[in-house]
């Protein structure tokens, strides 16, 4: 029949639609959406997004549109649906602008650490910051608190973090895998929440969640330097995983910041959620709450409403915004 074959009866190839499980570089786990099956898969040669400035076009959590090769063990992904929101760091590539850490997520959970490692709250809030810049609700979840028992200076500390933190108006909860404590808390919160991104310093405990809070899951998990406090790595690359009462969980690599690549130094303010609410009250409606008359975030901050220690980190984000090794 060769070229005589009539449209009809040529064979078409489908398009499959599919979920980005794992990436590793140049091969792709997607979730087929009909068979619910995984497949490797790769791009169509240089896959090329208009207006994409990062190091990696397809990320886990993107909805790709893919094509079973004949062997039915691979496929080609040969486009990307646009994406609600995604969570970006700064890219070791100069010649592009940000690596995406996880795409289309509903909701993230940063963990942190009062002790073996201590997270800081300028790191807590570049995150929030980040965060708030792409649309990406937050909870801040304390991992290790079996460290933090009554009378010591580690519970002291934990306390007034979640202080800081619910006046931000952020959810706050606490979890120990060793102990389990507010494990079945913090389940309830992920399946209400759809895909959910996992993110911390190394070290604070994320991949032992995991294996708490999925049976069967044998997720490596490393010890904390003695001589530095720091974690080692163990997630080399951000992965999804299903939870057992629905909804997705990605675990990712421990990372030292996040870019605040694409906001203006002038609009940081913006995503601090305390500050903005105040900023009609100021007496100028440009005000950055630095040095500026009647100011409602000062006034604020004088009398407690505003906890410092986010104010304070506010004023060095902004004096070091265009030298920001993450920018």
């Amino acid at each position: 029949m060769g070229e005589n074959q009539s449209a009809p009866e040529r064979e078409t190839v489908k398009n499959h639609t599919g979920l980005v499980l794992r990436s590793t570089g140049s091969w792709y786990e997607v979730l087929d959406s009909d068979s619910q099956e995984v497949l490797a898969c790769r791009t169509q040669g240089k896959l090329r997004l208009s207006d994409d400035r990062s190091t990696n076009p397809i990320a886990v959590g993107d909805q790709v549109l893919f094509m079973i090769q004949e062997d039915e063990n691979t496929g080609i992904i040969t486009s990307r649906q646009e994406r609600r929101n995604s969570i970006v760091r700064k890219s070791v590539n100069l010649s592009k602008e940000t690596h995406v850490v996880a795409a289309n997520l509903d909701h993230a959970f940063l963990i942190v650490t009062v002790v073996n490692p201590a997270t800081s709250t300028g790191f807590i809030d570049r995150f929030l910051v980040t965060a708030e810049a792409y649309q990406v609700p937050v909870s801040i979840v304390f991992n290790k608190v079996d460290v933090c028992t009554e009378g010591t200076s580690e519970r002291e500390q934990l306390e007034y973090l979640e202080a800081v933190y619910s006046k931000a108006g952020i959810r706050t909860l606490r979890t120990s895998a060793k102990t389990e404590e507010g494990l079945d808390s913090f389940a309830d919160a992920l399946a209400s929440a759809g895909v959910n991104l996992l993110s911390g310093h190394s070290g604070v405990g994320k991949s032992t969640l995991i294996n708490a809070l999925i049976p069967g899951m044998e997720l490596r998990t490393g010890e904390v330097s003695d001589a530095h406090q720091k974690g080692k790595h163990t997630t080399t690359f951000a992965e999804m995983f299903p939870l057992p009462a629905g909804g997705f969980i990605i675990d990712t690599p421990g990372i030292k910041g996040f870019g605040l690549v694409h906001l203006e130094r002038d609009h940081l303010h913006h995503y601090f959620p305390e500050f903005f609410m105040r900023l009609a009250s100021c007496k100028f409606h440009n005000c950055l709450h630095r040095n500026e008359p009647s100011c409602a975030v000062r006034d604020a901050v004088s009398s407690g409403e505003i906890a410092e220690e986010r104010y304070v980190n506010y004023l060095e984000l902004y004096e070091t915004f265009e030298s920001d090794q993450y920018r």
